[in-house]
This record gives C-alpha cells, sequence and structure tokens, in this order.
C-alpha cells in the first residue's frame, strides 16, 4: 500500500486518518471496530471476523469507520449494494467484482480503458522508471446507460491494488462512492457529501470535488491514455499483454462521451433536487460554477512533443487556454469570427523548452528526461462539470444566457482561476433564495456596488454588458474576443510574446498543482521558472502581467 499511496494520493484517502493519528490526534477508534479499521487502512490482521461487512467512513464528517446497519444498507440502491453487499458479498479483486454482475460483460455493455503516466515514455530509456497503469472499467449493470466505473491498478496484484467504485443510486439519483482495502469495503460518501460542508475537499471528494465523476484529460488527444491519438507502450514480452482486461481496452474517445453523459447526470438530477419547492438553499453551491473554478480538466495540443521541430510550421495551442471556449463559443453560441486556437510558430516552441529547462521529473522514482510532456504544452482549462453546471442552468431558466456571459466576460482571459471573477461571488446570496429572483438578486446586487467603483473593477466590467440591448450584447461580447484574438496573433508570433505565455501556462500550472487533482508527477513537465515567481494573468490586450 505504500507505492500505491506516494504515486495515487488520491485513491489512499483514508490515509488522511492514518495521517492524524500519526500527528498526536488519532480518529475515535474504539472497538470493536479497531480492528477493521486498522484492516480498512492496511495494517491490520485481514482475518478479523468482522470484515465482512460494509463500512462507512466519510472523511471530514466521520470520527471513526463502523458498520452500516440494516436500515443504511437498504437505503443504498446501487448496483453494488444490491448485488454484492446486501447479499453479503465482498469481492476482492476486480474479477471478482466483474464475475459477480449478472451478465456476461460485451462490448454493448461493458468497456475497459487504460491509463498511465509514464506509458508513452519511450521503452528501455528508463528501465527504473515504474509503468503504473489504472483501469478504467464503464459497466451498464442494470440497463443501457452505464452506472458502474471501476478504477484499479491494472500490471499490479489484483487482491493487493486499490479498488475503487463510482456507481449511480437510480432511487437516490446520486452516485455513491466505494472503496475497498482488502478484506474491508467502505462506503466513502455519495454525491451530496461531495457539496456538504465537512466532506467537502475531503476523502475522495478531494478530487469529485462536484460529486460526480472525474477524467481530467477529457478531451483530444486524451493525454496519458490509451486512445486512437496515441498506445501505452509495453514491451514486446510483458505477460501484460496476455491480461484479460488489456485485451479489452479499446480507446478513451469512447470514455470521453461516458464521462460527460454522467456528468450532465448528475448535475440534471442536483438542479432538480436544488430547486424543487421553488427555492434554492444554498445559492452560492451553484454560482461558484459560474464565478470560480472548482475543477479544472487538462488540455493540449494534438502534437507529440518529440516530433516538434523548428521547421515543423505552426502549432495550435489549446483553445480552453485563451478562453472558455466550450461556454462562450458553444453552449452560449457567441459569434466570434476570429479562427480559433491562435497558431505558435514552432520554433519558438523549440526553444522555449530550452529558455525554459522543460524536463519530466519522478523524484520518488529518480527519473528525469529533458522536455515536455508526451503532448505538447498541457494546461489546464474549464472543466466540464462547471460548464455543465452553468449549461443547465441557463436551459432550465435559473439564469440566461446573458447573465452567464456577462459573468464570463468580467475577466474571459482568465478562463481559470480568476481572482477578479471570483470577488462577484460576494454578491451571491448564502441564504434561501427564490429560484425566480436568484438571477435578478445577483445582477442588482453588483450593478448598485457598481456605481461607486472604477471601471476596471469586475463590478463595472459586468455592468457595462449588463445594460447591453438584448440583441446587442452577444456581437459586442464576441468582438471583444475578435480583438482580443487579434491582439495575441500577433504577440504570439513573436520570441518574447510566446515566452509571456509559456510564463502564464506555467502559472496556471502551479495552480493546479495546488489542487488534490494533481495526483501524479509525470502529468506536467517542471520547469526553471521559480515556484515562488509571482501568478501571471492575461490581458484583454494579449500581454501578460502580474495578477495584483
Amino acid at each position: 500500500m505504500d507505492g500505491i499511496r506516494e504515486h495515487r494520493r488520491a485513491t489512499a484517502w483514508l490515509q488522511q486518518a492514518r495521517t492524524a493519528e500519526t500527528r498526536g490526534s488519532p480518529p475515535e477508534i474504539t472497538r470493536p471496530t479497531s480492528r477493521a479499521v486498522r484492516a480498512a487502512l492496511g495494517d491490520a490482521d485481514v482475518d478479523d471476523p468482522e470484515a465482512p461487512k460494509l463500512y462507512r467512513f466519510v472523511v471530514g464528517v466521520d470520527q471513526q469507520a463502523r458498520p452500516l446497519d440494516a436500515q443504511e444498507l437498504a437505503e443504498l440502491r446501487d448496483p453494488m449494494a444490491e448485488l454484492f453487499f446486501r447479499k453479503g458479498t465482498f469481492p476482492l479483486t476486480v474479477q471478482d467484482l466483474l464475475a459477480g454482475l449478472p451478465e456476461p460483460a460485451t462490448k454493448a455493455n461493458q468497456s475497459v480503458y487504460l491509463i498511465g503516466e509514464a506509458g508513452q515514455i519511450p521503452l528501455g530509456s528508463t528501465p527504473e522508471l515504474p509503468r503504473s497503469m489504472r483501469f478504467a472499467i464503464a459497466r451498464a449493470v442494470t440497463g443501457r446507460d452505464v452506472d458502474l466505473l471501476v478504477s484499479t491498478g491494472a500490471n499490479e496484484d489484483p487482491a493487493a491494488t486499490f479498488l475503487q467504485v463510482a456507481t449511480w443510486d437510480p432511487a437516490a439519483n446520486v452516485f455513491n462512492y466505494y472503496m475497498r482495502i482488502s478484506p474491508v469495503w467502505v462506503w466513502a460518501g455519495n454525491s451530496w457529501s461531495a457539496l456538504a460542508p465537512g466532506s467537502r475537499g475531503h476523502g475522495c471528494f478531494d478530487s469529485h470535488i462536484n460529486g460526480s465523476v472525474v477524467m481530467k484529460e477529457l478531451k483530444a488527444p486524451w493525454s496519458n491514455w490509451q486512445s486512437q491519438a496515441a498506445n501505452i507502450r509495453l514491451a514486446p514480452d510483458d505477460h501484460f499483454r496476455f491480461d484479460p482486461l488489456y485485451q479489452q481496452v479499446i480507446g478513451a474517445e469512447s470514455l470521453e462521451l461516458t464521462v460527460r453523459a454522467l456528468i450532465g447526470r448528475w448535475t440534471a438530477a442536483r438542479l432538480a433536487a436544488v430547486t424543487q419547492d421553488g427555492t434554492v438553499e444554498h445559492p452560492e453551491q451553484l454560482m461558484r460554477h459560474l464565478f470560480t473554478t472548482t475543477a479544472v480538466n487538462l488540455a493540449s495540443t494534438a502534437t507529440q512533443s518529440s516530433t516538434i521541430t523548428p521547421s515543423s510550421g505552426d502549432l495550435p495551442l489549446p483553445p480552453g487556454f485563451w478562453v472558455n471556449s466550450d461556454a462562450l463559443l458553444s453552449d452560449l453560441e457567441l459569434p466570434v469570427a476570429a479562427a480559433l486556437p491562435p497558431m505558435a510558430p514552432a520554433a519558438h516552441y523549440v526553444e522555449s523548452l530550452a529558455t525554459f529547462d522543460f524536463a519530466l521529473e519522478e523524484r520518488s522514482s529518480g527519473f528525469s528526461q529533458p522536455g515536455d510532456t508526451f503532448f505538447a504544452f498541457v494546461v489546464p482549462e474549464p472543466a466540464c462539470e462547471d460548464n455543465d453546471v452553468v449549461r443547465q442552468m441557463v436551459e432550465q431558466g435559473l439564469i440566461t444566457r446573458k447573465f452567464a456571459a456577462c459573468a464570463f466576460m468580467v475577466d474571459f482571459t482568465n478562463p481559470v482561476f480568476s481572482p477578479v471573477r471570483e470577488q462577484l461571488m460576494a454578491y451571491v446570496p448564502t441564504t434561501p433564495t427564490a429560484v425566480t429572483e436568484l438571477q435578478d438578486h445577483v445582477a442588482q446586487a453588483i450593478l448598485q456596488a457598481a456605481i461607486s467603483l472604477p471601471p476596471s473593477s469586475p463590478e463595472r466590467r459586468f455592468a457595462a454588458g449588463w445594460v447591453l440591448a438584448d440583441d446587442t450584447w452577444p456581437k459586442a461580447f464576441a468582438q471583444r474576443i475578435d480583438d482580443y484574438f487579434g491582439h495575441v496573433g500577433q504577440r504570439i508570433r513573436e520570441s518574447a510574446g510566446f515566452d509571456d505565455y509559456v510564463r502564464l501556462a506555467e502559472s496556471r500550472r502551479r495552480d493546479f498543482k495546488a489542487m488534490r487533482l494533481n495526483e501524479f508527477e509525470l502529468t506536467l513537465p517542471i520547469t526553471n521558472i521559480p515556484a515562488d515567481a509571482a501568478r501571471l494573468r492575461m490581458n484583454d490586450n494579449g500581454t501578460v502581467a502580474p495578477t495584483s
């Protein structure tokens, strides 16, 4: 377990309890469940007769792990609870789990995917580099839609590696989260736990921050995944080739569609629940998806970094690096005329690798290799989770297209980690608010504050868009984006301008690295830019400046 904890922090979510114990503030673990809890933590005798039970341990809420009582277990209506736990069955391995499902696996009901941050690094260059990989398995158990997602170590002992499950409960309309730490199965909470103050950001909800499933590398080229864009590299004699699950692996381009659908399913269920009586109890929990960055996805070019030479031509950088293209251009349909994304001269990119000493490093294994990630220019971009909440809020009439656009346009050149846009959260009510009054409440509070603030304030920027006529604001916003792309298109052709964008990308990567989503050292490159360098922001004129 120690190696797994080292390489995959989010998997070892119960480690937080052990860390507290070793620092002198132990959780309240009392008999007769102490041995089972310690088994779940990997430290006790796994022959404890109490182990074959489903335990509850929601980090941040529960002070001790305990078996679920009969009523609690009966309330869980997902496939894991109904097919296994209520029958007293506790599968030890992913193979046991899949074998216990009622229907045989077919291409129609089961898909297997493979990911490994070291999987696309050339073989033989670094024999000591651990090529730990994970399976993601999507299974439709009770119908045609996927309702069971499994994550587990791929080329490791199935009985010793981690085994996590997110599964849809159609009665409660939530994902339930489970983890097996031999031989104990633990219920870690459900989608609502991700939003609750005590458990938000803790345990498995440090990565499933909004209660939904997560695929960080959601878009093409699906960095680190086996996909139509790249293969996970295996030695010709690697015995893993004969693993039955490996032989079922398909491209992550299919998993993208599944994950998007599952995110949408939870968003729809969540919005229906929080608006069903005409009042939103916690408006701030919805509006933070519009005004803040609760999560990110990682995007890159579709070009392998090792193939780029100074004469390669122009390199299209990820659209989400420049603006929230998914929200502004796709969902809100602003009529932007400029070509997206801006194109960077390949020579500038190649020069930047040396200028900033790009490298891949994994300190835990001692691996180091000069250069960028397999696909060039990996950066955080707005998360599908955030955008989906905003999109569905617009579709359901909680907010209008104009309101969403005004919020995004306050700092549209900084689509993630924008302290400017985040300031508008101060005007979101934190008490129950009527659904029909939510948008006007926020807008009027911002407009009132804007009266006494300077033109550069986020309040005045919002107000400037809000007063535009309904038939003119889309074109006005689109023109601002076109002008911005024009500036970027010029700046990116200059070596100094491109270097500024590299610094901006690294600034955003550092913000990502501060998140619990940052699980693996090889996900992002390192550079010679100091870790304490000033955080940077993009201006409307395409220049980069320190965040004030």
